[in-house]
């Protein structure tokens, strides 16, 4: 059963048979062909025979592994590497087949080698998840086939191999490395001038030329009989709380991935920076209820327990209770913290509806909502109209856009802090707009 399970006809096997059929059919009107016929069909035969026993001479001639990472980041490229090699005493032709998982909708995967005595080789291709969850590998195959391609062995290997989709880890680690090297700026994000200095004080040190006179400590310059000043340094572990609505409004899709997916990975890079700068970070999500909590703490461990929760956020089909959100914001963070809130409001009425509970969270902390342009509706706005129809379409976009827009002023006419964002560039406006506030010391 297993040499019939690995057992293939090679496609050109089917091409000598036609060249075997038309000699017999031309031997009707050239006798002469049709001995000759009959030898090439036994020495087809033969050949057959022969390439069956140089398959299958090996037990195991074939080597093939997949090598995939731990966590598959969603919404970015992630390498797949394949390691194969060859036994064989001659050389072979493989053509390996890795069977991905059900999520990626592709069943054309083929990669072709040729491979001589004892080579080994390394293959490497690149997929994108665009939904959190558990992806399934299937079989790894080789066909192997001779040089005289008559009959193909399959080999099969790592059936079932399952690698978890998360948040976007590699876009949080090309922002951490970033921020670390100091450019920031090739992203867009922005360097802000402190706008004063802030009140944590560090320490008493001697005064050198260039520092601010403004800080000297009289009473320590009395004592030393020198001149002393105060050096402080930015303030740290200051809460920061990312809150995702997982409601309906978040399910809208752009570019094959959620809004919801959007803020995830926005999230987790954010957090990220955040602990890097040494404040405390925490997270909360809701719909109808409070589906997570996650209390701000300043340990960068502490990312990790972030990630499983982000890895495990779903939408749902209802509206959001922001009434509900508001009740658990007051009981829970008791500390004036900075709030990032993700939502969508696709029109103004439904910006009314929840205002009242922003600007009740708003009155004891630093709220920021989180919004996002419709880039589909700007494409719209930006092409040129051909017919009557083209206007009414375009009339339609431009009264939406202004929407958005109207929306943003409505917030910041009450001092509630906003970023109206496409979805592309969420996490870089989100990181500029923590360090404008940090900047400005509001927090």
């Amino acid at each position: 059963m297993g040499f019939l399970k690995s057992f293939y006809i090679h496609p050109a096997f089917f091409r000598y048979l036609a060249v075997l059929s038309g000699c017999f059919v031309l031997s009707f009107w050239l006798p002469f062909l049709y001995p000759l016929a009959w030898l090439a069909t036994l020495l087809l035969l033969a050949l057959f025979l022969f390439d069956i026993y140089l398959l299958y001479a090996q037990p195991e001639a074939v080597k093939a592994e997949r090598f995939a990472p731990q966590k598959l980041s969603n919404s970015d490229y992630n390498t797949i590497t394949i390691k194969y090699g060859s036994r064989y005493a001659f050389k072979v032709q493989l053509q390996i087949i890795d069977e991905l998982p059900v999520q990626f909708q592709k069943r054309d995967f083929e990669h072709i080698a040729f491979l001589t005595k004892a080579e080994k080789k390394v293959y490497e291709y690149a997929v994108r998840p665009v939904e959190r969850g558990e992806y399934v590998f299937g079989n790894l195959m080789v066909f192997a086939s001779s040089p005289l391609r008559i009959v193909k062995r399959r080999f099969t290997f790592q059936s079932g191999q399952m690698v978890p989709v998360y948040p976007s880890i590699i876009q949080m680690q090309q922002y951490d490395f970033l921020s670390i090297s100091n450019h920031l700026t090739e992203f867009g994000l922005k360097k802000l001038r402190r706008i004063g200095h802030t009140q944590e004080f560090e320490q008493i040190k001697e005064y050198v030329p260039g520092d601010d006179f403004r800080t000297i400590n009289w009473k320590a310059t009395a004592k030393q009989n020198m001149l002393m000043v105060n050096q402080y340094q930015d303030e740290r572990s200051q809460p920061v709380y990312s809150i995702i609505d997982t409601g309906r409004v978040m399910k809208m899709p752009f570019n094959g991935l959620k809004l919801l997916d959007y803020a995830i990975n926005s999230t987790l890079a954010f957090s990220n920076i955040a602990l890097k700068r040494h404040d405390k970070t925490g997270m909360l999500t809701f719909s109808k209820n409070i589906e997570y909590f996650v209390p701000a703490v300043q340990k960068l461990t502490h990312l990790n327990h972030i990630l499983e929760k982000l890895y495990n956020i779903s939408t749902e089909f209802t509206d959001s209770d922001f009434g509900l959100l508001y009740g658990q914001i007051k009981r829970k963070v008791s500390h004036r913290s900075l709030i990032m809130l993700y939502t969508n409001f696709e029109h103004i009425s439904a910006l009314k509806r929840q205002l009242p509970y922003l600007l009740a969270i708003a009155k004891k902390h630093v709220l920021v909502v989180i919004f996002f342009e419709n880039t589909e509706l700007k494409d719209l706005i930006e092409n040129d109209t051909q017919n009557l129809q083209d206007i009414y379409h375009k009339t339609v976009a431009e009264k939406y856009s202004l929407e958005k827009r109207l929306m943003q002023k409505e917030l910041q006419k009450y001092g509630i802090q906003t970023i109206l964002t496409p979805p592309e560039k969420l996490t870089i406006n989100t990181i500029n707009k923590y360090l404008e506030i940090k900047a400005r010391g509001l927090i």
